[in-house]
């Protein structure tokens, strides 16, 4: 009886084993060239596929670390872009208290004794507020949120070419319109400056 339990045993250590050894993945070669060790950490390709790997030894992931820089290539302007999606996750978002679709957020708080009123007075002096040139000059342009150099190029040539007086066949109230376009992009054009 003791002969066959060892026999089993043996035989059930060798299916382990064996068992184990096919689940091991087989070693793949360092992807740096001339390197002749094992590639065991992976490293994104480049930044446009995050999901695409080279493989390599540990001292040669170091080096490509060491030398990585995900803005590469970009812009300032396309840099501040990507800096400003990735900070809400690359998700829309909207301001508090902003209008979206036919719902406004707003938040109220109950306050029947009175411990927040010096706060409540200084949200409605705040509100009271006269608009800065700079604000009334992007609701003009029809902006709002961060102001690129860009953005600001981009819109000032639609809004141009839309109420040009030229495009316009001289039309008084056009050529008006395109006079407070050229005022608002002057201004905004001086505080990104600033």
């Amino acid at each position: 009886m003791a002969a066959m339990k060892a026999s089993n045993t043996k035989r059930a250590s060798w299916r382990y084993g064996q068992a184990a050894a096919e689940e091991r993945p087989s070693l793949r070669a360092c992807d740096h060239p001339g390197c002749a060790s094992h590639g065991e950490y992976r490293a994104p390709r480049s930044r446009l596929h995050l999901n695409q790997y080279y493989w390599f030894c540990l001292d040669h992931v170091r080096a490509y670390n060491a030398a990585w820089d995900y803005y590469r290539g970009m812009s300032p302007d396309e840099i501040e872009h990507e800096v400003r999606r990735s900070t809400t996750w690359e998700r829309q978002t909207w301001p508090l208290g902003a209008k979206v679709g036919n719902r406004r957020f707003s938040f109220t708080i109950d306050d029947p004794l009175g411990v927040f009123d010096e706060e409540a007075e200084d949200l409605r002096k705040a509100k009271a507020r006269p608009e800065t040139p700079e604000e009334a000059a992007m609701k003009l342009l029809g902006l709002d949120g961060v102001l690129t150099l860009a953005i600001l190029k981009a819109r000032y040539k639609e809004l141009v070419k839309r109420h040009h007086p030229d495009a316009n066949n001289g039309d008084k109230d056009a050529e008006e319109k395109f006079k407070q376009i050229n005022q608002a992009y002057t201004t905004l054009l001086a505080s990104l400056s600033a």
